[in-house]
């Protein structure tokens, strides 16, 4: 295999040489985006650069975490670089991989790491916090050899163009603690009774993003992913990788925008001279390094956690408040230094910002991974477990 070094050197060029320019088109949506991307992965297939986290057993290139991670932040400075280059589907992999039937890894798994079919994820809903997934209420109920399926989920990502999407669903009764009430089920768009109710704007642009109903919506048993009732155990996997390598990829971004932000300011001249001369300029080169370097380095952190199997919940919150925070503020920086330019589509900036400001809500906002991760440092600061109530630590700690 490749050695890591090249790689990176391999991803940095391609996602420069090919991607970037492609970005205005691919921003657009339509026949003439698709082809784009189409395009895109096929020369990554040909570079030998197509999924290169995903298992060698799939098809990939076998890339374990620890070492992907730089080459992630790498294709991560653009949107469409893990798109592009087939690693978005890591998290999809991965969970049918552990927890698919053979039914499902044959008819989902094996097509989509080849390229062939798209996956799409759909737990959060309309007027139902998505932080508290207790009040989910799409359910699904045991029909004969079937799950039969109905509620509604929304931003789904990819769900336009998705061959299926995994839902969370409540099987259990209304008396079962959340923890073994949902489960995860399979579900083909083109199934009877799935429909993509529309597209969802973010910020003004369209990303992907969808609402889509399920009525009465059924899919075999054999659908279920993971044990019935274990779904949120499932899903919880899912995030804390995912939000892993979010922060990754929103690395990738916030270095874009940082590069374009020093670039600036050693060009353009104002006033006689550059504008790096002027200290305020400096001060936001100085204040962006040291968002970006901790950032980074949380990230690692987190990267480090998952990859021992430690309890890696309070490093992938914290990289996660911590990496966004970065992003927006750096690319507020750039915009700044930019002036009107910044405001308008000639650079990058504009798709960074609403990338930048999404990220504060996505996979969790960061009032609640403050309170998660606040809680869990002041219950092991008074030797309680993470998991147990502090109340019922404290009187066991008296007896």
């Amino acid at each position: 295999m490749t050695e890591r070094a090249d790689f990176l050197t391999l991803v940095r060029s391609f996602i420069i040489d090919r991607v970037y320019p492609a970005e205005p088109l691919l921003v657009t949506g339509g026949p003439a985006a698709t082809a784009c991307m189409t395009e895109l992965q096929q020369r990554a297939r040909d570079s030998g650069l197509w999924g290169l986290p995903l298992p060698v057993a799939l098809g990939g290139g076998g890339l374990e975490l620890a070492r992907y991670a730089p080459v992630a932040e790498a294709e991560g400075s653009s949107d469409y670089g893990p798109t592009a280059l087939g690693s978005d589907l890591l998290l999809d992999a991965t969970m049918l991989d552990q927890h698919g039937s053979a039914a499902v890894q044959e008819r989902f798994l094996r097509p989509m790491v080849a390229g062939h079919a798209r996956p799409s994820f759909g737990m959060t809903e309309p007027e139902v916090s998505g932080s508290d997934p207790s009040g989910l209420r799409t359910v699904a109920e045991l029909d004969g050899d079937g799950w039969v399926i109905r509620g509604r989920k929304w931003f789904t990502s990819g769900a336009a163009d998705a061959a299926f999407t995994t839902v969370v669903c409540r099987t259990e009764g209304a008396g079962v603690p959340a923890r073994r009430a949902f489960s995860l089920l399979v579900v083909p768009t083109d199934t009877p009774g799935y429909r993509i109710v529309r597209d969802l704007p973010v910020l003004g642009a369209r990303g992907g993003h969808c609402e889509i109903a399920l009525d009465d919506v059924r899919v075999p048993a054999e659908y279920l992913l993971g044990p019935r009732g274990g779904g949120l155990a499932v899903a919880a996997q899912r995030l804390a990788l995912g939000r892993t390598l979010r922060c990754l990829r929103w690395l990738g971004q916030t270095a874009r925008a940082y590069d374009l932000l020093c670039d600036r300011l050693v060009r353009r001249h104002a006033w006689g001279g550059p504008l790096a001369d002027k200290q305020l300029m400096q001060q936001h080169a100085f204040d962006s390094h040291v968002d970006l370097a901790a950032a980074r380095a949380m990230t690692r952190t987190a990267v480090d956690c998952l990859v021992s199997g430690a309890d890696s919940a309070v490093a992938v919150g914290t990289a996660k408040v911590v990496t966004a925070r970065a992003f927006a503020a750096v690319v507020e920086r750039a915009i700044q230094v930019h002036g009107a330019e910044g405001l308008t589509d000639d650079t990058p900036l504009a798709r960074l910002h609403r990338t930048a400001r999404s990220a504060r809500i996505l996979d969790g906002p960061d009032e609640v991974h403050v309170q998660s991760v606040a809680r869990r440092l002041l219950n092991l600061h008074q030797g309680v477990s993470p998991t147990r109530p502090a109340s019922t630590a404290s009187v066991a700690a008296r007896k």
